[in-house]
């Protein structure tokens, strides 16, 4: 009993000294993103945005990115999917992504997280909006899709008079 009491224990220690090795300490740097909330010019739709990112490690130690999260699956990185990158202290990198169009009209707002060993809760951020003009021998009128309101003039259904001025519609 006491020599299998004795094994068990070495087992544990065996198993604590293993588990205290592997433990990682990570130290914390901080990052500059250039230009972190962009607008950029209107596109038309189906275009593809070229979006680089210039990232710069402004801390002691290197940065080490362990993922980069896009807020739409029509943003995709170009140079560096599926890897952990590292950045010397004092050093910049450029990631670059291209923004797909197909799929969206109208004023577009999206975030590019990057997460590694980033100061305070490590994540950084970049935004940026861009308008995506329909093309206009595809898209029909809103009053064409929609139809009007039935003994609704044209005119009167832009400025709102037909309407009782209500400032909207409802279906009869």
């Amino acid at each position: 009993m006491r020599r299998r009491l004795l094994f068990h224990i070495f087992r544990l220690s065996c198993l604590l000294v293993m588990l205290s090795s592997c433990s990682e300490r990570v130290e914390y740097t901080s990052v500059e993103i250039k230009d972190p909330l962009r607008h950029y010019y209107p596109i038309l739709q189906g275009r593809d945005l070229e979006i680089a990112v210039e990232l710069v490690n402004t801390g002691k130690v290197p940065l080490l990115i362990r993922d980069i999260q896009p807020s739409c699956g029509c943003i995709v990185e170009n140079a560096h999917p599926d890897e952990n990158l590292l950045v010397p202290p004092g050093k910049p990198i450029v990631l670059t992504f291209t923004y797909d169009s197909k799929k969206n009209v109208g004023k577009v707002e999206h975030t590019i997280r990057i997460w590694g060993n980033i100061k305070p809760e490590g994540m950084a951020e970049m935004r940026f909006d861009v308008n995506v003009v329909p093309d206009a021998n595809y898209h029909h009128d809103y009053e064409e899709l929609y139809g009007r309101s039935a003994g609704t003039s044209l005119r009167e259904a832009v400025t709102g008079e037909g309407l009782g001025r209500r400032g909207y519609y409802v279906d009869r």
